[in-house]
């Protein structure tokens, strides 16, 4: 961290940096766990489990493919869980190495503004101290020039 911020090294963008290193397994984490956590995806399997089970209990009462405990509804959703429970793992361990990252990325800004506030303020206290001389010597009483006659 002092060789970078010796060097004056620039701030990276680290949303960039992180995009970059996905793999396709975590791109489509990602994108399943926004889909997966989205009111589009909570109203639209809303509507498809109504569906199904208008379906089931109604429109085929006598001669229904999963009739009424809705058996083979419970294995799909089971099987639906089964596989977003570790997608949404994966999403959440990257959005905490995210995080992490992100607070050693602050870190290091916050120590490299410290570094440079310190020394400014340096800067301003060998000023301030140079003016202060400058002051002090400008209101020295003058010491009137003896004359000869004083001398002897």
């Amino acid at each position: 961290m002092i060789e970078r911020i010796a060097r004056r090294a620039q701030v990276h963008d680290l949303n960039d940096e992180l995009e970059e290193r996905l793999t396709f397994g975590e791109r489509l984490a990602e994108r399943v766990t926004t889909f997966g956590g989205s009111w589009r995806f909570i109203l639209g399997f809303g509507v498809f489990l109504g569906i199904w089970a208008l379906f089931n209990a109604l429109v085929l009462a006598e001669h229904a493919f999963d009739p009424y405990p809705f058996v083979f509804l419970n294995l799909v959703l089971s099987m639906l869980a089964a596989f977003q429970a570790p997608l949404i793992l994966m999403s959440q361990n990257r959005q905490a190495a995210r995080d992490r990252a992100a607070a050693e990325l602050d870190y290091d800004t916050n120590l490299r503004s410290e570094t440079h506030i310190l020394t400014v303020l340096e800067k301003m206290d060998a000023l301030q101290a140079r003016l202060d001389a400058l002051v002090a010597e400008r209101e020295a009483p003058k010491r009137p020039a003896r004359l000869h006659a004083d001398a002897a």
